[in-house]
Parts: C-alpha cells; sequence; structure tokens
C-alpha cells in the first residue's frame, strides 16, 4: 500500500486541476507588500508561488510598494521623512530616494529571486514605454480641504502594451509605483492604487492585496469573506475600513469598475498565501465584488 501522506499530496494536487484549467492564460495583478515582501523565508516562498503560477499558464503581473525601505534610506542620508494625512510628503530630492529604492534596489530584488528558482521576470517602472502616465494628487484632509505634498501622483492612463507582451511570451512583469508626468516629471505613487489601475487596464482575473492582516472585518470585529460595493462604502463613513485598509479598498474598486472581474484582500503572512487563495476551494481572506 502506498504512504498515505503520499497520497494526500497526489489529491492536494488533483483539487488544484479545475482551478488551474479556468485560470490558464488569465492574468492575476498581485500588489506585493508588508511582511511577505520584508521575511527572508516569506519572500522565497512568494518567488516560487509566483512561478508556480506562471508555468501552470497562468499569468502574473506583480506591482509593489516599498514605504518602510524608503523611510529607512532617506534617515540614512539625514533626511527627516514628513507625512500629511498618512501621505508621505515627497519633494525633489525625496522623489529622487523614492526612485532610487523603488526601481533601482526593491524591483531588482524581487526580479532576481523570481529568475533565481528558474523564473523570467522583468522589471519596470512608470517610466518604461509610459506604462504609467501621471499628474499631480492632491491630498484631501479629513476637514474636506486639500493639501499638495509635492510630487506625489495619481495614475491619468496604464499603457498595457508592454505588460501585455512580456506575458505574452512567458515573462512575469514587476511594475515599480513611479509615475511620469506631461512634462517629464516623476510621481510617486500608492502603490495599491497602481495595482487597481493595471488590475483595470489588463481586465485581469483578480487583482489580489497581500497585506499583513486577515482581511477585511466588520463592525463585529470578524472577517468578512465576501464585501460587496455597498457594503464596503457603508463601512468607510462608519470608519471601520481606515487608514492604510483604504486604499487597497478603492484600489480594489477601482479595479472592478475598470473591468477586473474579482478582488482579494489576503494575508500575506501565511505561507504559500497566494496558492490558498488561487487554487483551492476555500481561498483565504476577504473578496470584493461588485
Amino acid at each position: 500500500m502506498a504512504n498515505p501522506e503520499l497520497i494526500e499530496r497526489a489529491e492536494v494536487l488533483i483539487e488544484a486541476l479545475p482551478y488551474i484549467r479556468a485560470f490558464q492564460g488569465k492574468t492575476l495583478v498581485i500588489k506585493y507588500g508588508g511582511a511577505a515582501m520584508e521575511q527572508a523565508d516569506l519572500k522565497e516562498q512568494f518567488a516560487k508561488d509566483v512561478l508556480l503560477l506562471r508555468l501552470v499558464g497562468i499569468r502574473p503581473v506583480i506591482v509593489h510598494g516599498g514605504g518602510p525601505q524608503i523611510g529607512a534610506l532617506m534617515k540614512r542620508l539625514g533626511k527627516e521623512p514628513r507625512f500629511v494625512g498618512g501621505m508621505r510628503v515627497t519633494d525633489e530630492e525625496t522623489v529622487q530616494i523614492v526612485e532610487m529604492v523603488l526601481v533601482g534596489k526593491i524591483n531588482k530584488e524581487i526580479v532576481g529571486l523570481i529568475n533565481l528558482h528558474g523564473g523570467r521576470a522583468v522589471g519596470l517602472s512608470g517610466k518604461d514605454a509610459s506604462l504609467l502616465r501621471a499628474h499631480k494628487r492632491l491630498h484631501r484632509m479629513p476637514d474636506g480641504t486639500s493639501a499638495d505634498i509635492g510630487l506625489v501622483g495619481e495614475v491619468e492612463s496604464v499603457n498595457p502594451e508592454p505588460i501585455r507582451l512580456l506575458e505574452e511570451n512567458g515573462f512575469i512583469p514587476v511594475i515599480a509605483p513611479i509615475g511620469v508626468g506631461a512634462e517629464g516629471e516623476t510621481y510617486n505613487i500608492n502603490a495599491d492604487l497602481v495595482a487597481g489601475d493595471v488590475a483595470a487596464a489588463l481586465f485581469a482575473e483578480k487583482l489580489i492585496h497581500l497585506t499583513d492582516v486577515t482581511g477585511i472585518n466588520g463592525e463585529d470585529g470578524r472577517l468578512v469573506s465576501t464585501l460587496t460595493k455597498r457594503e464596503a462604502e457603508r463601512l468607510i463613513k462608519a470608519g471601520v475600513i481606515d487608514g492604510g485598509m483604504l486604499p487597497k479598498v478603492e484600489s480594489s474598486l477601482r479595479a472592478l469598475t475598470g473591468g477586473a472581474q474579482k478582488a482579494h484582500i489576503i494575508d500575506g503572512r501565511v505561507p504559500h498565501a497566494i496558492l490558498l487563495e488561487v487554487l483551492t476551494k476555500e481561498g483565504i481572506g476577504t473578496e470584493i465584488v461588485l
């Protein structure tokens, strides 16, 4: 008699079959951030998970942030980070540091790790082939007034062509959230919002946000497994969804209204979180639908 553990492993693979079939050739946009991006063991797993998806014919596209790393380098360079309403004030010098960290360091680390495991990842910033056209985003204060926080951008348009070209040739695009303005100026853009706009432009099957929480909790503090647009707006009004979760929900709603099929907010601290979400019946975290 064969080892029951081996049979169980085979059954797990069989369970994934209908999902592999359903998502083959489809695009998944993954917003990579939080602990999954900072802990060595989770980084390694993330790279392998993304590669597995690509090898079974699914098309992952990664959008990454890098807030903590930007803050750390600014301090090392003797520049004190300033925030207004949770948003980084970005002057000319800061945007250069942001670009150095996001494009020069983090983007290449992610690309290198996926390629180390046998993948074919290619790094892009919003400047490549005018991938992310942007304009200045004024920050809305709680009292309704707008604050100018410098070179912080809002995505104006996404050029899906370079991403499609890479996807169709078996590559994994890894995108840094740096946008370019009409005069060639550089904009620092919230990575959550970039992920939503990229998912919409690609008509992605799924947008998956990796976070450091189990998902979205309702007023009773319990995890909400499926959240509609109406319910999300109600929880935002009630102040239940706030802080760092706001751009993730805004991003998910933008993706859905723009043509993506589903959006998910999942816990990136869970080993193989992406595979659990995509290739199992139960899934994890919160699913957002229109």
